[in-house]
C-alpha cells in the first residue's frame, strides 16, 4: 500500500512539470541572413552617348610669304583670325572595367568611343583699302572636324553603385581646312586640305549604375549605367600653303589648331565579367 502511493505521488510531479514546461515560450529559430547585393563594377560594356562639342584655341594666323607679307602688315588679308566652332555630337562607346573590391574601391579600366562632329564653320571677309590696293578683297576661311575617336585609360573610385573616374589617351579625328583669298572677282590664291590628324584626349566624369529591373534595360544587361562626360581633345596644328593661282607671289602660310572639349551624356549596358 506505502509503495502504491509513493508510485502515484512521482506520477503526479511528473504530470504537473510536464504541463509548466508546456506553458513556457518556446525558444524562437533565429532569423535567416540575406547579404545585401553588391554591386560590381567588373565587366564588358557598350553605349551611346550625346552631347556638345567646342572649338578652344580656334584663331587661325596669317603670314605672307615674302613681299605678300606686307599685305597682312597693311590687314588686307588678315593676320589672326577668329573661326569658333560649336555644335552637337553624338556617337557610341565601348569598354571593360575592372574592380579591385566589389562594393567600395577602385576601379580600372580601357574604353573605345567614336563620335560624329558638328563642327564644319566658314568665314567670309570683305575688306576695301584703296589705300593699299583698289580692288575689293575677299578671304573665305572654313574649317571641319566631322569625326573623332579615342582610345583612352580610365582609372576611377566607385562608392558602391556611384564611380567617378578620369580618363586619358590617344585621340585622332578626320579633319578639313581651306583658305580662298580673292583680288576682285577672280579668286587668286588656294589652299585646302583633308586627312586623319593624331593627338590626346582627357577629362573626367561620374556614372551611376541603376537597379537591373530598370525599364532601360531594353537588352536585359546584368546592369544599366548613366553617365556625365566632360573630354577635351587637342590634334595638333597645321600650316596650310594658300599658294597662288594667279596673284604675285608664291603666296601665304594660315595656321590652323584643332583643339576643342565635348561635354556629353551617356548610357552604357553592362555584360558581366568574362
Amino acid at each position: 500500500m506505502r509503495n502504491s502511493l509513493i508510485l502515484i505521488g512521482l506520477t503526479g510531479a511528473l504530470l504537473s512539470s510536464t504541463a509548466l514546461a508546456a506553458d513556457l515560450p518556446r525558444r524562437a529559430e533565429p532569423p535567416v541572413f540575406t547579404p545585401i547585393p553588391v554591386f560590381a563594377w567588373t565587366g564588358a560594356y557598350l553605349g551611346i552617348n550625346a552631347g556638345y562639342a567646342y572649338t578652344e584655341s580656334d584663331t587661325l594666323r596669317t603670314a605672307g610669304i615674302g613681299a605678300l607679307q606686307a599685305n597682312v602688315t597693311n590687314d588686307l588679308r588678315r593676320a589672326a583670325v577668329g573661326l569658333p566652332q560649336d555644335g552637337f555630337t553624338v556617337g557610341g562607346q565601348g569598354g571593360y572595367n575592372f574592380q579591385l573590391t566589389p562594393g567600395t574601391g577602385f576601379v580600372f579600366g580601357l574604353e573605345v568611343d567614336a563620335q560624329y562632329m558638328d563642327l564644319q564653320r566658314s568665314r567670309t571677309e570683305t575688306i576695301f583699302r584703296p589705300a593699299f590696293n583698289p580692288n575689293v578683297l575677299t578671304n573665305v576661311y572654313a574649317a571641319d572636324l566631322d569625326f573623332l575617336g579615342t582610345v583612352r585609360g580610365r582609372i576611377g573610385y566607385a562608392f558602391d553603385r556611384v564611380l567617378v573616374y578620369g580618363t586619358g589617351g590617344f585621340a585622332y579625328g578626320t579633319v578639313s581646312q581651306g583658305v580662298t583669298f580673292q583680288t576682285g572677282a577672280p579668286v587668286t590664291y588656294a589652299g585646302a586640305r583633308s586627312g586623319v590628324e593624331t593627338g590626346y584626349a582627357y577629362g573626367g566624369g561620374i556614372e551611376y549604375a541603376l537597379p537591373t529591373d530598370s525599364f532601360l534595360n531594353v537588352f536585359r544587361s546584368e546592369a544599366v549605367t548613366l553617365k556625365g562626360e566632360y573630354l577635351r581633345y587637342d590634334l595638333g596644328s597645321r600650316t596650310l600653303l594658300v599658294g597662288t593661282t594667279g596673284g604675285p607671289g608664291v603666296g601665304y602660310n594660315v595656321t590652323f589648331r584643332t583643339e576643342g572639349a565635348i561635354a556629353r551624356a551617356g548610357l552604357n549596358f553592362k555584360f558581366g565579367s568574362f
